[in-house]
């Protein structure tokens, strides 16, 4: 499968990101097929100098097939070379767990209900 992802490179504590196009099989930063844009995160957004990318190979890439990586989708979508960008769900495993959440539950009944108090007892 072939996907559009950032390839890190640049200094310690300074990077600075080329936005590839490689086999999904190959390391980060090793082999790619084609390098199609630069993303710079040192500098600020509203600069247009921090991402930067051949659009007619993007969209070569992406008629061809391939699955750009949740950030550069995100890149594509903000320069109009691909559609809207939908976040992904965060996984299940990172919500509390079921006595976490009726604890949770019980705390916020038991405002609500101490709230409605100070209110009755407000109008009083």
């Amino acid at each position: 499968m072939i996907s559009m992802r950032l390839a890190r490179h640049g200094a310690k504590k300074r990077p600075y990101y080329y936005i590839v196009v490689a086999d999904s099989r190959a390391p980060r930063d090793g082999r790619f097929l084609e390098k199609i844009g630069t993303y710079n995160p040192m500098l600020p957004r509203e600069n247009e100098q921090r991402v930067r990318f051949v659009e007619e190979r993007v969209k070569y890439w992406l008629s061809v097939g391939a699955q750009p990586t949740d950030r550069v989708a995100r890149f594509l979508a903000d320069a109009k070379l691909a559609g809207s960008y939908t976040q992904r769900t965060q996984p299940q495993k990172s919500a509390p767990r079921a006595k976490a959440q009726e604890r949770m539950r019980m705390e916020a009944e038991t405002a609500a209900k101490e709230k409605e108090a100070a209110a009755a007892a407000a109008q009083e």
